[in-house]
């Protein structure tokens, strides 16, 4: 099992923070998103872990942490960061995350106890941190849908309603090398403009419509939040704190 912290990008809509080093560095709790990631991981069990970087790579350059690096990550967008760490997909069953959001290790547990060939968390009680993060929470909250077996049906869309949105995608995934290799196949028929473009719901979206591969949801109801600019910071604390209250 290993892991794989996606943070080749720029985080440019929290550039205040952003403009001298990554994003993952950002701190919440006093600790630096990316130590709540890797300590999660190791809680966890997982103690291979990569990190894909980009942009201020020379930051990234930690004692215990191979890094794979997204040359082109001023036009490319995630999918093209996770292709970068292709050498560990293709061998082991990898558990990948987004660098910009912070969770405990049971969120990781949850991944490595599914047997899935292809597995994400999601928060069903979205809507009590979105209602903190935004004055209209449909403004950010997209398409999430299930079947009765907990699969995907549906992700990464804009609604105009809060029916059909059973929860929100997190930025946490695992894939096995079966499932990785079920992407390449299908991201061989992309253009080139595509490749660069797709992200991560996208992608998804695209196994799910084109019938390749099932994606099971778990569902987790712990600490997380995801820190897309300065009111993110603020909006996380008081979740955690209503949420202990």
């Amino acid at each position: 099992m290993r892991g794989i912290i996606l943070a080749a990008g720029r985080g440019s809509r929290i550039n205040e923070y952003t403009k001298n080093h990554p994003k993952c560095l950002i701190k919440f709790k006093n600790k630096a998103l990316l130590d709540w990631q890797i300590e999660a991981m190791h809680k966890a069990g997982v103690n291979q872990i990569s990190i894909v970087t980009g942009y201020k790579k020379e930051f990234l350059k930690l004692k215990g942490l191979k890094t794979f690096e997204n040359k082109n990550w001023e036009r490319t967008n995630m999918v093209s960061s996770l292709f970068c760490a292709r050498e560990w997909l293709i061998k082991d069953k990898c558990i990948v995350s987004y660098s910009d959001i912070f969770y405990l290790s049971s969120a990781i547990q949850l991944l490595i106890e599914d047997n899935s060939d292809l597995s994400i968390t999601y928060d069903p009680n979205w809507l009590k941190l979105w209602s903190l993060r935004f004055e209209k929470p449909l403004i950010d909250a997209e398409t999430f849908r299930l079947d009765r077996n907990k699969f995907l049906l549906d992700i990464g869309n804009k609604s105009k309603t809060l029916e059909g949105i059973e929860g929100q995608f997190m930025g946490l995934l695992s894939f096995t090398p079966y499932s990785w290799k079920l992407i390449e196949d299908m991201y061989e028929d992309f253009s080139e403009s595509k490749r660069d473009s797709i992200d991560m719901t996208g992608l998804l979206r695209n196994l799910i419509n084109k019938n390749i591969c099932n994606i099971k949801a778990l569902a987790y109801k712990d600490i997380w939040g995801e820190i897309d600019n300065l009111s993110d910071l603020i909006a996380s604390d008081k979740y955690i704190k209503n949420d202990n209250d």
